[in-house]
């Protein structure tokens, strides 16, 4: 029998578990997470004696996991407990993992209706990155495959969450951000792209013409959860050969209608009827 091939990407060992491909004060503060996990809350002899440790080795991991917000210390009762550093790494594997699995069938639904290559992107720093895509089966057609990334002001999901920010946190990422020009449609004035935004705002989706490739238009709308909260952007993306002006209206309709029933599988509350 041939050798097994091995995967790349991967080292020669990397079925191997022994110590030498494993960290061991790494894997000690993980420990201590899951033990502390366990116990909810504990002083540092109680959570030595629980992993049979020394005080002091212990200390030293959860001085370290403090600095890092994984851990708090409870002063007056000198309880050690888990820190909201664990709950946002939680918090946010769950988020992502829910909406990416929620958002699979809208996306195929908005591709097939459309035809063109629907996106899932989500607000990361000052750029998209996008987590999700169903392509359409045509040729030529746009391609953010999953972990791409994109600049906020030349892209349609970017406008489209740029657009629910409060005006506070636009001006100041505004004043922190230079506007890269990527084609000549790029929006590269602040007070051009708050025009745009509010435009967005109000009909309730974002274009992106030609503002980082020639060629291409995407046309977005956000995604909002059950706190009310956006969360992320739907698009479809497509040459403008296919996505021209004329049909800008009906694919917005579907983009809308898409990040509203996928608003509601995360969710949201259904928009007052008129």
């Amino acid at each position: 029998m041939p050798p097994e091939k091995r995967a790349r990407g991967r080292p020669r060992a990397f079925n191997d578990q022994t110590d030498q491909n494993t960290i061991k004060s790494l894997d000690r503060a993980v420990q201590v997470l899951e033990t502390l996990a366990a116990l909810q809350s504990s002083t540092l002899s109680a959570l030595a004696q629980a992993m049979g440790e020394s005080p002091a080795t212990l200390y030293r991991v959860l001085i370290t996991l403090q600095n890092r917000g994984m851990v708090d210390l409870d002063d007056a009762a000198q309880t050690w407990h888990i820190g909201s550093g664990a709950f946002l790494i939680g918090a946010s594997f769950l988020r992502r993992t829910a909406l990416v699995d929620v958002a699979r069938p809208f996306l195929r639904q908005l591709m097939e209706a459309t035809g063109e290559t629907a996106n899932l992107g989500v607000e990361r720093g000052d750029q998209v990155l996008f987590v999700s895509q169903v392509e359409t089966h045509a040729t030529i057609r746009a391609f953010f495959p999953p972990g791409s990334l994109s600049p906020l002001h030349a892209s349609g999901v970017g406008k489209a969450l740029l657009a629910q920010w409060p005006a506070d946190r636009l001006n100041r990422h505004l004043a922190r951000t230079t506007l890269h020009q990527f084609t000549p449609h790029t929006i590269t004035a602040p007070d051009a792209l708050r025009d745009n935004l509010a435009l967005i705002a109000q009909r309730g989706y974002a274009v992106d013409a030609e503002e980082k490739n020639i060629g291409m238009r995407c046309i977005a709308a956000p995604v909002t959860n059950a706190l009310g909260e956006t969360v992320a952007g739907i698009s479809v993306s497509g040459p403008t050969s296919r996505m021209d002006v004329a049909s800008l209206q009906s694919i917005a309709a579907r983009v809308k209608a898409a990040a509203r029933d996928l608003s509601l599988a995360m969710g949201a509350r259904p928009d007052p009827a008129p």
